[in-house]
């Protein structure tokens, strides 16, 4: 069967067919987030390297997040004007190359600006393969196929430490990037021979003042959250804060008017819709503040180095990766709810226990709070988000799926920053009053912080009782979602 007469939505295929395509999928998925997570590890190398200040290097893992962050609002439309499978493939070209460029840097300010290139096409790559994945899943197995979908979105974060630690100990940093070349052109050439070309929406022209006011909110937001970090007080924090507002207030306005708008903020009509992403909303700063503050706590306060940080990180991963493909299965089964509720169940206790965590403490106490983190994860996160792509409009699924991705952007960094103004503030109150030692004020800021994160997961775990036991329809009817409200219209 040829896959360029292949319609996944007219034509569903078996697991087996699509595994192919998955596969293409997946490396390219694999790549950008793996890339994304192993550069925090480089910069104090880098500072050395270019003799460069931690300030100035620190804009090669910024600038990188700025360029998703803004490109992301444009994937829904250009996959569904130039083809799914035509942009993803040069989404990942663009990031390969950002790649090859970025390991023949010669200074700081070329490293950046390669940086913005591979965000460019990094940005693009999540939610063109969460939709497509989504269009390419048989009736009735779409979660079993998320949840495979979702093993290296997971996976990939604590292996990018591990594999960058090794490679900057033993060999150099430009390897950090020149190993996504090879990986890169065979995704490209497994995904030329197997994705299937997914039938063009018709759409109007771009929406111009969508295309303008969209990446500028998401940056902004992004970089002023991400500033918070150190003062929420700082010029450049209310600078990009007061930016991002005032751009997604005309954003949200101009989109609520426009017919054909860049993002389709009309799907929020579905009471569905919204109770879910909020929910994800709630859990994606649970669980990245987790996934944040774990190995910030074993650098900081226990001084690890990168690469056994990422070791410590894999009972996670492999927890993770055990989980992700039971809970897609399950999903198909039981729905979304009783797993989102549970996952975030599991989320709550290995926040608790980690609050409990001394200084003094051993790894074990440390490796079961972390696997039943990993657990909680991959049970949870792509039911809920498969549910939430269920629950809008089948025509509109590259465009929830661009949404969703540049909220998450914002929230993610939100995440980081917050906590990381709760860790700091704990932390020199305690050394202010001198009535703590070092080792035990870090024990009280992080306790004190991951009880802050039990308290998010409990309510995500609580709002995650709103969702609807209903099962939305197959991606290949065409159809809406059972609740009516779902309809989106113009």
């Amino acid at each position: 069967m040829s896959a360029s007469k292949v319609n996944p939505v007219e034509q569903p295929a078996t697991i087996r067919q699509i595994l192919a395509p998955l596969v293409a999928i997946i490396i390219g998925l694999f790549m950008v987030i793996l890339d994304g997570t192993a550069m925090n590890v480089v910069i104090p190398g880098l500072v050395d390297e270019f003799n460069s200040s931690f300030s100035v290097v620190q804009w090669t893992v910024t600038g990188y997040a700025l360029a998703q962050a803004a490109i992301i609002p444009l994937a829904g439309w250009l996959s569904d004007r130039f083809g799914a499978k035509n942009i993803f493939l040069i989404s990942v070209a663009l990031f390969t190359i950002g790649s090859l460029l970025c390991a023949l840097a010669t200074s700081v300010e070329q490293l950046i600006l390669y940086r913005v290139l591979q965000g460019l096409g990094g940005g693009m790559v999540m939610p063109i393969a969460m939709a497509f994945t989504y269009r390419l899943s048989p009736p009735g197995k779409v979660g079993a196929v998320m949840g495979m979908m979702g093993v290296p979105i997971l996976l990939a974060p604590a292996a990018g430490p591990v594999l960058a630690g090794w490679l900057v100990d033993y060999y150099s940093w430009t390897w950090i990037f020149m190993i996504n070349i090879p990986i890169g052109i065979i995704g490209i050439i497994i995904g030329l021979v197997t994705l299937p070309k997914i039938e063009k929406q018709s759409v109007a022209a771009l929406d111009k003042l969508g295309m303008l006011l969209g990446p500028v909110a998401f940056a902004a937001l992004s970089y002023g959250v991400s500033e918070g970090g150190t003062s929420w007080t700082s010029a450049k924090t209310l600078t990009g804060l007061s930016v991002g507002v005032v751009a997604l207030l005309l954003f949200i306005i101009a989109e609520l008017r426009h017919r054909t708008p860049l993002l389709e903020l009309r799907v929020f009509r579905s009471s569905l819709f919204t109770r879910a992403i909020i929910v994800q909303w709630i859990s994606q700063i649970a669980l990245f503040g987790t996934l944040f503050m774990v190995p910030l706590f074993l650098q900081q306060a226990k001084n690890y180095s990168a690469f056994d940080t990422g070791l410590m990180m894999l009972p996670q991963a492999l927890a993770a990766g055990l989980m992700m493909p039971i809970g897609g299965r399950l999903s198909d089964k039981i729905g979304a709810r009783p797993l989102v509720i549970g996952g975030l169940g599991l989320v709550t206790a290995a926040a608790l226990l980690l609050s409990q965590i001394k200084v003094e403490d051993g790894t074990m106490m440390l490796m079961a709070p972390l696997a039943l983190l990993g657990a909680g994860m991959g049970l949870s996160m792509m039911p809920l988000n498969t549910y939430i792509i269920q629950a809008a409009p089948q025509n509109l699924v590259s465009r929830v799926t661009s949404l969703t991705n540049a909220a998450q952007q914002v929230m993610t960094s939100f995440a980081v920053a917050g906590l990381t103004t709760i860790l700091t503030s704990h932390m020199a109150r305690s050394m202010k009053s001198g009535t703590s030692t070092l080792n035990e004020a870090w024990s009280g800021a992080f306790g004190f912080t991951f009880l802050i994160l039990v308290c998010i997961a409990v309510c995500g775990a609580l709002l995650g009782l709103t969702l609807t036991r209903n099962k939305t329809v197959a991606p290949d009817s065409g159809g809406a979602a059972v609740e009516p409200s779902i309809m989106v219209g113009h």
